[in-house]
């Protein structure tokens, strides 16, 4: 059984440094003193980040994305908490088929959707594609991932709460206002921050509905045809993936806290 055990933790070692070996050596290569991505390094410099910073194109691009990961964030939070609310608390027919379809984003080849959706954009606006039509195809994309969150959270609630404000005279709306709202509202913003970062790090379906508007992911797929870019775009990278960790962790924090707020069990999270 030792040996068993020792075999695991070798795995998982093995496992971890496979995955995050390349993320680690991003920093490496952001503060060094050579335009050729290669070891040995030559010296500790943050001109690549001063670079990165005068850049006007990487800031318009860093606002686009922004403005598209608040806007998708926000409305994917809010359409997930209709739909699980309504999947959690109520029975009605065609829940299962319906639930199955809002969730099918999770499973389809993005490549797939993000081909579809141009289509279809395409006949609806025209050749009017931009920030809009990015904030719809991501909303489509992070509406799952809320769901998944927010339905943990409902799904953990005591109704009894609920009946108790209703014997107290409230009505629906009130109840849910004063009673479920906040109790739910970790997992709210777990929700909220998540959306955020998957619509800021999302490529495919921006590359093909943003047009003429480039967001960073574009932004820096377009700047690695060009070898003196590369170490700007590791200072990009650099920064970008310390965000995500960041908002991941809070995401994770306002989680658990949701789960103890609500006595509900914690069956595993982010992190």
């Amino acid at each position: 059984m030792k040996s068993n055990g020792n075999g695991l933790l070798v795995y998982a070692i093995v496992y971890l440094a496979f995955l995050y070996a390349p993320i680690f050596l991003l920093p490496l290569f952001a503060f060094n003193d050579a335009t050729i991505i290669a070891f040995p390094l030559r010296g500790f410099t943050t001109g690549w980040f001063k670079a990165m910073a005068d850049d006007g194109v990487l800031k318009g691009a860093v606002l686009n994305s922004l403005i598209v990961a608040s806007s998708t964030a926000v409305l994917s939070t809010t359409l997930a908490i209709f739909a699980a609310r309504a999947s959690t608390r109520f029975d009605f027919k065609g829940k299962g088929a319906i639930m199955g379809l809002i969730m099918m984003p999770l499973v389809l080849p993005e490549i797939v959707m993000a081909m579809a959706i141009l289509v279809v954009f395409l006949q609806v606006f025209g050749d009017i594609l931009g920030l809009f039509t990015i904030i719809l195809g991501h909303t489509l994309v992070c509406t799952p991932f809320a769901i998944a969150i927010l339905s943990a959270a409902f799904q953990s609630l005591d109704k009894s709460l609920e009946e108790a404000a209703y014997d107290l005279g409230e009505n629906k709306f009130s109840t849910f206002r004063l009673i479920i709202l906040p109790l739910v509202l970790p997992g709210v913003v777990s929700a909220l921050l998540i959306s955020f970062t998957i619509s800021m790090d999302e490529f495919i379906l921006a590359n093909f509905l943003g047009g003429q508007t480039p967001t960073l992911p574009v932004y820096i797929y377009s700047q690695l045809r060009f070898p003196k870019a590369i170490p700007v775009i590791m200072a990009v990278a650099t920064c970008l993936v310390a965000v995500s960790i960041c908002l991941l962790i809070i995401a994770e924090y306002f989680r658990r806290r949701g789960v103890a707020k609500t006595g509900g069990k914690d069956t595993g999270g982010f992190l």
